[in-house]
């Protein structure tokens, strides 16, 4: 049978409306797709952007802390000059200093700096020492006190002992005294000041 010119125009307008249907839901298809992705590369930033945004705060607050410690190292060598002012407590702490350069050393001949002013509280140290150390490790001891190359008088004051050579040297200055207790104290310093670290599985 044959077709009429509206039969004809009816069915082109079905084929057409089913193409148009076709590429619509093609469209439609790749409209959601392209939302997902975009969608998805949003919520990607916004993870990154928290993740930056925590690292920063957390970086923030431990160099406050860092911060907050150095400070209190830097008062705590501001201090250490009103030591020395102390006759009796420096003399002291000196002979302390003094004995312990003997034993780390356990050499025949040792040389001590310092201070130029220091060089009389040195000297009794070392008289009131060198019978303590020979008692306890039975051996001589020869010292002599370096009239030369004094340390600076900047310095808070302390000693640095040498072997007879000057390879070996023990320093027991006041400021290297503290650098080594702070270095020692860190972390019941840093538990004292903020607490217990949760995610730190050790402690040095």
């Amino acid at each position: 049978m044959a077709l009429t010119d509206a039969d004809v125009q009816k069915q082109g307008e079905e084929e057409f409306n089913i193409e148009k249907g076709r590429l619509v839901q093609t469209q439609r298809v790749k409209l959601m797709q392209y939302y997902e992705k975009k969608d998805k590369q949003i919520e990607q930033q916004k993870k990154i952007q928290m993740s930056n945004l925590t690292n920063q705060a957390r970086l923030k607050v431990l160099k406050d802390r860092d911060d907050m410690i150095t400070d209190l190292l830097n008062e705590a060598r501001q201090r250490l000059g009103e030591i020395a002012k102390e006759p009796a407590s420096y003399s002291a702490l000196l002979e302390g200093l003094v004995l312990q350069g003997f034993y780390l050393l356990l050499e025949p001949k040792v040389t001590i700096r310092c201070r130029q002013k220091d060089v009389e509280m040195v000297q009794a140290a070392v008289n009131k020492n060198i019978p303590i150390y020979k008692e306890a490790v039975k051996s001589n001891i020869v010292v002599h006190i370096d009239q030369e190359r004094f340390l600076p008088s900047a310095i808070c004051g302390g000693i640095e002992v040498y072997n007879d050579n000057r390879k070996i040297k023990v320093s027991n200055t006041l400021e290297n005294r503290l650098e080594l207790m702070a270095q020692q104290m860190m972390p019941e310093i840093r538990m004292n000041l903020f607490g217990a670290n949760p995610n730190r599985r050790f402690t040095d």
